[in-house]
């Protein structure tokens, strides 16, 4: 969707409003663990989602992993944001198990919670991108993931700079899952990369050289 982290997925099956990386109830992470006095966004974030749904109208709202931002249980700031959102959304919501979600299928109400593997819906594949997919995944047309929150750094001709949250794009390759024992199809399936929905989480910059800490040059990101 233009200038908003949400995608509009057209499944086959059902239309899909997707985002990745939400990572509520970071602004008090940020308080608690860094000292950062951080205002709350979470209202900002729920009426963007909101305004999404009521625009684009789709069959289901999909969260591909991170909805929660600490590792262990939430706070009450991160799960009431999380609580207060999905009361606002009138359509089925997906969470996808990311790296921060934890035990979140525990307490969560409101939304189906899948495995850290993923879930395929028509055919498009949801994972959070952090751990090896289910096998169904790849043979998908699509696969979208998030994790790596990518972004890029720009710099204007007077040394001003700024950050912008990127959508990445390309065909996933299958050598390493066929090394890893999966029997993934003959053609790849198209993969793209979600930015991370919450634009206080960090980034990944995709328009620089990046270095194993040894000094090893590994080059630009798109080759990796």
């Amino acid at each position: 969707m233009p200038d908003r982290p949400l995608a509009l997925v057209d499944t086959v099956e059902e239309r899909v409003l997707a985002l990745a990386d939400y990572h509520a109830g970071l602004e008090a992470a940020l308080r608690a663990e860094e000292g950062v006095g951080a205002a709350s966004r979470a209202d900002e974030r729920r009426e963007t989602v909101v305004d999404a749904v009521e625009e684009t109208a789709p069959d289901r709202l999909v969260v591909g992993g991170d909805f929660m931002h600490s590792i262990g249980g939430p706070g009450g700031a991160e799960r009431g944001e999380i609580e207060v959102l999905l009361e606002a959304v009138d359509v089925p919501v997906t969470v996808v198990r990311g790296n921060h979600d934890g035990a979140i299928d525990d307490w969560l109400q409101g939304a189906a919670v899948t495995d850290a593997r993923g879930v395929r819906l028509g055919e498009v594949g949801f994972a959070h991108g952090h751990t090896w997919p289910a096998p169904e995944l790849l043979r998908a047309e699509v696969v979208c993931v998030g994790h790596e929150h990518p972004c890029v750094r720009l710099v204007d001709d007077v040394g001003g700079r700024r950050v912008e949250r990127v959508w990445l794009r390309g065909r996933l390759s299958l050598d390493p899952f066929r090394e890893a024992g999966y029997d993934p199809p003959d053609a790849a399936p198209e993969l793209v990369v979600f930015p991370a929905f919450n634009d206080l989480s960090g980034g990944t910059w995709v328009n620089e050289e990046r270095d194993l800490l040894d000094g090893t040059r590994l080059g630009p990101y798109a080759r990796l």
